[in-house]
């Protein structure tokens, strides 16, 4: 093949992610989310994918179309083909859910090196959460106003006394490798954090989700609506209309909807006893997480719960 057989190529450019290279996005009382490079944008994609077929389409809403296409059947390499690097910091029990997300590349700050970062989140009176019943990893509203503000007193004291601890030892020669050792898990870290976007979407899809935690909820949030949107918007569509706003139905939910839809709440509350969602009475009485979902499916279609 002769050069002539190539197109020319230019650097992908995203104009709205160029504006905002380097600025902090707050995220928590001391966190924040800074965009720090990104290769990509919706035409990767859909360049990618065209790879398969030849030139395929060109039309702009072609392209739209294209990337609806692949999110909807989850075809996951063209999407694997953009990437961003983020500078991030955050709680360091936070961060310990935000990696587990393993397909990412990350450089830590690393507090046997350095001195720890000297700052950690704290709690207003109003936001300390009640403990789930329901959900063993899950909190359920808050405490009243007086307890918070106990708990929020007793917090700064503790995070003082920690600090304070770690600084003598600091300064008697202790190592920093071992005078970290009781630092809360509030204190804050920071990272350089690489992914390509078919992961990060994965990770948002978890994170952004109302059952996450709330702190590493904000800051899933505030990667998607202030960064992955404005870097590629039709990709962000489908995501959001495919992903983040969907609902996954399971063969029991079908046929459950199904019978409801045919032989009213009798049917399916019938089907259900038969499923094992409920007990041979019809009852609720026996605890089933799967019948949960279920129930918080049907309630987000418009459903009335049958039994």
């Amino acid at each position: 093949m002769q050069q002539s057989d190539f197109e020319s190529i230019s650097r992908v450019s995203v104009p709205e992610l160029d504006s905002i290279l380097g600025k902090p996005f707050p995220v928590l009382d001391d966190g924040f989310v800074r965009l720090v490079d990104y290769m990509g944008s919706d035409e990767s994609i859909v360049q990618a994918a065209r790879v398969s077929y030849g030139k395929g389409t060109k039309k702009v809403s072609e392209d739209r179309g294209l990337i609806r296409y692949l999110m909807r059947h989850r075809h996951s390499t063209p999407f694997e083909m953009c990437e961003l690097k983020l500078h991030v910091r955050v709680p360091m029990d936070t961060w310990r859910q935000w990696i587990r997300h393993r397909m990412a590349n990350v450089n830590e700050y690393s507090t046997r090196y350095s001195v720890a970062i000297d700052s950690a989140q704290t709690t207003l009176p109003g936001e300390w959460r009640v403990q789930s019943v329901g959900n063993k990893q899950g909190s359920d509203g808050f405490l009243e106003l007086s307890k918070g503000d106990h708990l929020t007193k007793r917090e700064t004291e503790f995070q003082k006394f920690a600090n304070d601890l770690y600084n003598e030892r600091l300064e008697m020669g202790v190592a920093r490798e071992q005078a970290r050792k009781d630092l809360p898990l509030a204190t804050y870290t920071e990272a350089y954090w690489k992914i390509d976007l078919h992961n990060l979407l994965h990770f948002l899809a978890l994170r952004m989700d109302d059952h996450a935690q709330l702190e590493v909820r904000l800051f899933a949030k505030t990667i998607g609506e202030q960064i992955v949107k404005k870097w590629v918007p039709n990709a962000w569509e489908a995501f959001v209309d495919y992903r983040l706003s969907a609902l996954n139905l399971t063969k029991y939910d079908t046929e459950i909807i199904n019978a409801l839809n045919t032989s009213g709440k009798e049917g399916a509350k019938k089907k259900a006893i038969e499923l094992g969602l409920l007990d041979e009475q019809g009852s609720t009485a026996k605890k089933s997480r799967e019948r949960e979902e279920l129930e918080y499916k049907l309630k987000g279609m418009g459903f009335s719960i049958p039994w």
